[in-house]
């Protein structure tokens, strides 16, 4: 730290300024960069990924099914010339191959076109169809299909990255004003996380140009409120140290060195934490899911740099002006003396209560259903493609626009034909070959190929055909195959996630019992967030279904962040038991940190909330968990649970090592109360300050 001099943090300072103009650009590059890239998703050993390699051996990226719907304008039926004049421009309504014959619904109220999008110029091309679609006189236009739900995705992502950086970054501001009550220290603050933002940004800019890292819109969206949130917590937890170090020591230099001292453990090991949990993400079968735990790794990395070098050069060039006393970052003995006082006097019943409180909440996590929720619900239900489907499903077998690709020896055609035709959830199977042809069988579905009934319709095809040397393909059968995989990952990444973590804090801690309290206490947390988070669902949204890749995405983030908070408080109440003993430590740590922590929590909180922005239910459900659940473990873990734990088992906490403030054991005096007769117990260590 001996670079922490004035001319050291002008040095540092102007070092940032350079890197803040280099990577300034990369934020709207990566944006660019994610809006363009659609990453494969379907795992390679799947029947439908053998079945797109089949159909497509050059990999080549082809065009993407559209299906364009005509309604009477009064609501009538369809007119013969309308018929006629949709029957003229099918032609333009598809990028390649034949063009389609226009088909009347059975009711007669709408008429419907198959074609197809260029997924390179997917806004152009599909303007071009509505367009020739258009002169169809008297008509109502509709697209459906996946080229018009993969046009709403882009254009939805491509208009958030703005909004959602304001959201996130005037929540932070709001609570910081709130903290600090100084603009000086704000701007700071601000000015640290968005430079970690944008070195993130330039990182993963390049590591995705090299090949190294794959980032769509969901991964840019998570680390943006991650990095704001995570650069934000260690700014609370540097500036709280430093503002108690500054009073102790004449010297503000010398404050810094040791407030950055004392700082980097806890900073170093959460950034480790929560970069090694989302690492264990490499080990998934899903190809995006794989792509987002390196992401998040190195902007850990990018926000742990910052705070621990911008941040300091910043303060101490801006001198003591920067350090107006704030609401919740000094000792906080108003607001903080009164829960731990209550900690130490009735520990096991604390933690029994706090335990109540959690079960109650887990008890309601099976309301969380991981049974899927379809894109054309995930999406704005004004969306184009929303408003699409249902027209279409109104009117024609919902799967008509995305139909399934059965694959089957030629010897078996026929076989295959029957067992399709014959399998529940089928509206169709195409007959336009001959039985001993080695064309691909066309199967329409009755449900939307996004939907739980689709998938269920896939599993039991799959299981007709077992045997016949059938393969099942189509985006019905994609969408299956991602499903299972994501529950796949479940049982391999959960496990492997709290494994991680424990190893990390027993390699912290230098013990056993506390690791496996505070992973517990984690897993505890994190099932009574999904258990309220689901409640809130059900209340506000009428459904509690989600995907499973979203609880992955919740589990992993609220075990390594749950730890986080948990690390920022037992290292301090590790650094007063060396000396006191573990009961006044865990007094004295809950007083130093019970403001900076529980104001982090809330910064989190709400930094993950913006992703309620985001265009996809799935993020804004991310968001939702993640933000209940930090507000769990801020508010009632980490004040209230693990220091009670702490204080009922005493210095054997630390088991089988043992502190050398517990070797002696603690005495207890009595020094008298403000009323007659009254008195308040302390330890020795208490009444040599008192």
């Amino acid at each position: 730290m001996r670079w922490l001099n004035r001319p050291g943090a002008l040095a540092t300072l102007l070092l940032w300024l350079a890197a803040a103009l280099l990577s300034s650009s990369f934020a709207v590059r990566l944006s660019e960069m994610s809006a363009a890239d659609h990453p494969t998703v379907v795992p390679s050993g799947t029947q439908s990924a053998q079945v797109a390699r089949l159909l497509n051996p050059t990999g080549v990226p082809e065009p993407l099914p559209l299906a364009v719907i005509w309604t009477q304008e009064s609501g009538n039926r369809i007119t013969p010339s309308q018929q006629q004049a949709a029957q003229r421009v099918s032609g333009q309504l598809t990028s390649s191959g034949p063009a389609s014959t226009p088909v009347l619904a059975q009711d007669g109220g709408a008429l419907m076109a198959l074609g197809s999008a260029d997924p390179a110029r997917l806004g152009e091309s599909l303007a071009e169809h509505r367009e020739a679609a258009d002169s169809v006189p008297g008509t109502t236009v509709h697209l459906a299909g996946p080229a018009a739900a993969q046009a709403d995705l882009e254009n939805a992502f491509a208009r958030t990255d703005g909004v959602l950086l304001a959201v996130a970054l005037g929540g932070v501001v709001l609570i910081l004003l709130l903290v600090y009550r100084s603009v000086l220290m704000v701007l700071l603050v601000i000015a640290s996380a968005l430079l970690s933002l944008t070195t993130a940004c330039a990182a993963l800019y390049v590591g995705a140009r090299a090949g190294w890292l794959a980032v769509d819109g969901q991964t840019q969206g998570i680390v943006f409120v991650l990095v704001i949130g995570a650069s934000t917590d260690y700014a609370l937890l540097l500036i709280a140290r430093y503002r108690e170090e500054a009073g102790r020591r004449k010297c503000g230099e010398a404050a810094m060195r040791a407030a950055c001292r004392a700082t980097a453990p806890p900073v170093l090991a959460s950034a480790a934490t929560v970069a090694c949990a989302m690492l264990t993400l490499a080990l998934a079968t899903l190809p995006t899911d794989r792509g987002l735990g390196p992401a998040v790794a190195v902007a850990m990395t990018c926000c742990a740099v910052t705070s621990l070098t911008f941040l300091p050069a910043a303060l101490m060039l801006c001198g003591p002006r920067a350090l107006r006393r704030g609401a919740a970052t000094g000792r906080g003995e108003g607001l903080w003396e009164r829960p731990a006082r209550m900690v130490q006097r009735r520990p096991r019943r604390i933690w029994l209560i706090c335990l109540g409180l959690l079960a109650t909440g887990a008890a309601l996590s099976p309301l969380l259903s991981q049974a899927g929720v379809p894109l054309h619900r995930a999406l704005p239900s004004g969306a184009a493609s929303v408003v699409g489907q249902d027209v279409l499903a109104r009117h024609f077998p919902a799967g008509i626009a995305s139909p399934l690709v059965v694959v089957a020896p030629a010897a078996e055609r026929s076989e295959v034909s029957r067992r399709v035709a014959a399998t529940p959830g089928i509206a169709a199977v195409s007959a336009d070959s001959e039985p001993g042809s080695s064309e691909p069988l066309l199967v329409t579905l009755v449900d939307p190929p996004d939907s739980n009934e689709a998938r269920h319709t896939v599993d039991r095809l799959r299981a007709a055909l077992a045997g016949s040397g059938a393969l099942v393909g189509g985006q019905a059968a994609q969408l299956t195959d991602i499903h299972a995989a994501a529950v796949r990952d479940h049982r391999l990444i959960m496990p492997l996630v709290l494994a991680v973590v424990l190893l990390l804090l027993v390699v912290l801690l230098r013990c056993l019992l506390l690791p496996i309290l505070l992973v517990a206490a984690a897993w505890v947390s994190l099932l009574a967030a999904f258990g309220t988070a689901a409640l809130i669902l059900s209340l506000f949204s009428g459904s509690s279904a989600t995907e499973p890749t979203v609880v992955l995405f919740s589990f992993v983030f609220l075990v390594a962040l749950g730890v986080d908070y948990n690390i920022f408080l037992v290292h301090r109440v590790r650094q007063e038991a060396l000396s006191v003993g573990t009961v006044a430590g865990v007094r004295e740590g809950l007083l130093r940190t019970g403001g900076v922590i529980t104001a982090a929590g809330l910064v989190l909180a709400a930094t993950f909330a913006a992703l309620g922005v985001m265009p996809l239910l799935y993020l804004a459900q991310i968001g939702l968990i993640v933000g209940v659940g930090v507000l769990v473990d801020s508010l009632l873990v980490r004040v209230f649970l693990v220091p009670a734990l702490m204080t009922d088992l005493g210095a054997h906490v630390w088991w089988p090592s043992r502190l050398p403030g517990d070797q002696a054991p603690e005495t207890v005096a009595t020094v008298p109360g403000p009323a007659a007769g009254g008195g308040t117990e302390l330890s020795t260590t208490d009444t040599a300050r008192t």
